[in-house]
């Protein structure tokens, strides 16, 4: 299918010296989206309600960047020390351009509700379809029901570390946070549940109260701290303190990417709701590529400004356990450091909604398809709302079930965090890979969207693919030496097993009922596509 076929008449594209450049979408593409959507083989179920503001806020809210900071600060100053908490959320904000723009190009080649599952279905030769899209749907529904849970865990300790620091007699239980942490699992389940016309409304400030939070908070935090207490530059950006055990203090320094690696993750969920979103071949991979920046850009600032304010960092993260709440309190006092916390608290809420919708959508596309022995029952379209339900549901029970591993190990559960990251990205090289290795295949016609990087694109998924393999070596490895049962790092063994199960269930069964990406559409349409 070529260009003009599938998204009508482009304008031109060549930009100076050879540099690629966004192309401006045709009428055509912009007036009918379900038409492009026909040509990639499905009918429109959603109601697109979702408009360029609301897609950026939801793939910024995805990301969540002030309480992904707030929950996995602790981790790289703990490891570390305050330079491998600025060191690396520099390094991966820059080598994580190279995954927003590699994805964000795949998303607009391919704006469908099962995201870059659909994407990699596509990019092979016929045969490999099948066990293409098996892998990937399984590996990316595996990260993000691991995000999901994992998000949702950590908002629930960051509201029990709020109630540490204003009751002094409290401690955490691990079954107070678990009755929590199912609550607000049920709470976003219900607010999933509205028809999408709610949900964009809902989305659509999200991205006001994210970026807010994390600018009122540098302000306050540089407000509050004398200058004589302010940590210089040569401090904070040399100053290594290794607690992990391992001999090597680059490698203690390396360990502190999962901060960054955890928060800018599950690029692709604006992808998961384009179906829901007005010209989303261009709106998606734009919302995404532009979120990935601010995240990066903003979310340092934030961190040097934390490191800057930190004081006596042996005391951190003190006795509400996080980091980021101790520095907070130490500059603003219980009430100060309260009022901002509940923004964060609110920001990791938005994290979950949106979140759970990019989820279940991948599961309702994934069901759709026939990719679940359901019958076709999680890729049901609830006939008031518009909105899959079942699927909503089902993506909150699974990740109940994660949370239930905290009561055998709290380690397990620290596991689902690299776990999320881990298998997100794993699913990211699958269809960059197999466009460059399948490019020339006369069974694969790769036919770019709006969003085209043109012959710089070989480079960029160059870079995305050598560092996506070194992060997630990163984060699959041990955090602290001598190895125990509960310090080892669970994430690879998790993220394989359920990879091994997928396999040997395709073998057994999965192979007789799933073929690949399934049209919907009535054979009267399919006739009227092939034709035109």
């Amino acid at each position: 299918m070529s260009d003009v076929e599938k998204y009508g008449e482009p304008a031109p594209v060549q930009g100076g010296n050879g540099v690629p450049e966004l192309r401006e979408p045709s009428m055509s593409m912009s007036s009918d989206d379900d038409a492009v959507l026909a040509k990639l083989g499905y009918r429109s179920e959603f109601i697109r309600e979702f408009g360029n503001l609301e897609t950026f806020s939801f793939a910024m809210s995805i990301m969540g960047m002030t309480a992904s900071i707030a929950t996995t600060f602790t981790t790289p100053l703990s490891l570390g020390g305050v330079a491998s908490v600025v060191w690396c959320w520099l390094a991966g904000s820059i080598m994580n351009i190279s995954l927003g723009a590699s994805i964000a190009e795949i998303v607009s080649a391919y704006p469908t509700a099962g995201g870059l599952y659909t994407a990699s279905a596509n990019l092979v030769p016929r045969a490999w379809r099948p066990i293409i899209g098996w892998i990937t749907g399984y590996l990316n529904i595996l990260g993000q029901v691991a995000g999901v849970a994992s998000t949702e865990w950590g908002l629930s300790g960051m509201i029990l570390a709020a109630v540490v620091t204003c009751r002094d007699d409290y401690v955490i239980e691990n079954w107070h946070q678990f009755l929590l942490f199912t609550a607000l699992l049920i709470i976003h389940g219900l607010l999933n549940s509205l028809p999408t016309a709610g949900l964009a409304r809902l989305t659509r400030g999200f991205v006001f109260i994210n970026i807010g939070s994390a600018v009122i908070i540098i302000i306050t935090l540089l407000a509050t701290t004398p200058r004589a207490e302010m940590h210089p530059g040569s401090y904070i950006f040399t100053e290594v303190v290794n607690n992990t055990g391992w001999p090597s203090n680059g490698l203690a320094v390396a360990l502190g990417l999962l901060s960054v690696q955890w928060t800018m993750t599950d690029y692709d969920a604006a992808a998961h709701i384009s179906e829901e979103v007005h010209r989303a071949a261009i709106a998606a991979p734009v919302a995404i590529f532009v979120a990935v920046l601010n995240t990066g850009a903003i979310g340092w600032i934030l961190n040097i400004v934390l490191c800057v304010c930190a004081g006596d960092v042996t005391e951190l993260p003190g006795p509400s356990g996080n980091a980021f709440l101790g520095i907070m309190y130490l500059r603003m006092g219980k009430a100060g450091s309260m009022v901002l916390w509940a923004f964060v608290c609110l920001v990791a809420a938005f994290t979950v909604q949106t979140a759970l919708q990019a989820n279940s959508r991948t599961v309702f596309a994934f069901s759709r398809d026939g990719a679940f022995p359901d019958r076709g029952v999680l890729g049901r379209m609830n006939k008031t709302t518009k909105t899959p339900i079942i699927a909503v549901w089902f993506v909150v029970a699974l990740s109940v079930i994660m949370g239930v591993l905290s009561f055998a190990s709290l380690t397990a559960v620290n596991a689902i965090f690299s776990m999320c990251a881990v298998a997100l990205d794993l699913s990211y090289v699958i269809p960059v890979v197999c466009r460059r290795v399948f490019a020339n295949h006369h069974e694969v016609n790769f036919t770019p969207g709006p969003f085209y990087m043109r012959g710089w694109g070989v480079y960029v998924n160059g870079v995305m693919l050598l560092w996506t393999l070194f992060e997630v070596t990163i984060l699959c490895f041990p955090e602290t030496y001598p190895l125990t049962w509960d310090t080892f790092n669970y994430a690879a063994p998790i993220t394989l097993a359920v990879m091994a199960l997928s396999f040997v269930w395709y073998a057994l069964a999965g192979r007789r009922y799933y073929t690949g990406p399934r049209s919907n559409l009535p054979e009267e349409d399919r006739r009227e596509v092939k034709a035109n």
